[in-house]
């Protein structure tokens, strides 16, 4: 059993989907034969932004995927449309979120001015005559709008950090205080705005990972966060070769040839509440099912720290750990067992070989 320990969690993903890319192409494996197992579904947002990064197909299992959240396609929406003024369907989906007053017939009215004058929605939006066939109070909320999205178009496009720009654009659409205001509980507000904050930082990941100085501009980053959204949709449509990803509860009766066990921990796994109820024994088994799901090669990963309430809390490896058999454990970058009967030329041959014929499929 291998045993990883990450700096923190952004650390943890991107180790993991690293480490199980390399195996994958070392042993010429299918993507479904990889599972990865965490005691949450919100350990599952990060997992996600790195395999989407990494194009590599995926399922979660016992939750929504990040892309059809409404949030995300709420934000996605706001985007695509800055890029694309044309994109009538991401117009109809932000012009009443959060509510602006433009009921249905105002929109209907809309559009048959726009294909009357050949003109998108956004455009006919903004178009003077419009007044001409719609009261002056829904022109005026349409025409806010429509100079609402030109300016922050200009505002993206023109400048080199666009992150706390398009934060800044979601306040002032009053996109938050809509999340906030229409959140079941606090927990689903937690969970909606957090999901935002990984968005934010996708779109930061991808600028920081740009290697040409044109991939790095606003446009060409939101086209690949589309494209990968497209990429998730037809993913979902087929049934195709994909990483599992679930939770411990859920991965209950299934087995996997390759298990990634992550978020070993104190307070993430045993859980905190059952640490406060003296109910650690119910983790413990949830543990062994954990342990048990992997039939070939098991990974068990933990982060030193971790986000918390938007700051890094300081973390505590898992009591677990110290009960499996430490004869059994290879802690890398501590021991390496094997490092020394491996031929790297050989290692490097059979990883190309592995490369060329997945290539060639």
């Amino acid at each position: 059993i291998r045993v990883i320990t990450c700096r923190n969690d952004d650390d943890e993903a991107e180790r993991v989907v690293k480490d199980l890319i390399t195996h994958k192409l070392m042993n010429g494996k299918n993507w479904k034969d990889y599972a990865i197992l965490y005691r949450g579904n919100f350990q599952a947002r990060i997992l996600e932004t790195q395999l989407r990064q990494m194009q590599i197909p995926y399922k979660l299992s016992g939750g929504q995927s990040f892309f059809a959240r409404a949030e995300i396609k709420d934000l996605m929406s706001y985007l695509r449309l800055i890029i694309n003024p044309e994109d009538d369907s991401a117009f109809l989906r932000i012009i009443n979120t959060p509510k602006r007053a433009i009921g249905p017939v105002t929109l209907e009215k809309l559009g048959l001015f726009a294909q009357e004058n050949h003109l998108s929605l956004l455009a006919a939006a903004g178009d003077q005559r419009l007044t001409m066939v719609i009261p002056k109070k829904a022109t005026t909320q349409l025409a806010e709008f429509a100079d609402f999205i030109s300016n922050f178009t200009r505002n993206l496009l023109d400048d080199d950090e666009p992150v706390p720009i398009i934060r800044q654009m979601m306040h002032e659409a009053g996109y938050i205080d809509y999340i906030k205001e229409n959140a079941a509980t606090p927990a689903q507000e937690k969970t909606k705005l957090d999901n935002i904050e990984v968005l934010y930082s996708s779109i930061q990941s991808l600028i920081n990972r740009a290697e040409d100085v044109d991939d790095k501009n606003i446009e060409s980053v939101i086209r690949k966060m589309v494209l990968l959204d497209m990429l998730e949709q037809q993913q979902e449509e087929e049934d195709t070769d994909k990483v599992n990803l679930l939770t411990l509860h859920a991965s209950k009766g299934l087995e996997f040839p390759y298990v990634y066990l992550i978020g070993l921990e104190e307070e993430i796994l045993p859980h905190k509440n059952s640490i406060a109820a003296e109910t650690v024994e119910e983790e413990r088994r949830l543990m062994y099912v954990g342990i048990t799901r992997a039939r070939q090669g098991l990974t068990i990963t933990l982060a030193e720290q971790r986000k918390a309430g938007g700051q890094m809390k300081q973390m505590t490896p898992s009591r677990f750990l110290d009960e499996l058999p430490q004869d059994e454990l290879e802690w890398l970058g501590r021991k390496k067992k094997l490092a020394g009967n491996i031929d790297p030329k050989l290692q490097a041959q059979h990883y190309l070989e592995n490369l060329r014929a997945l290539i060639k499929r």
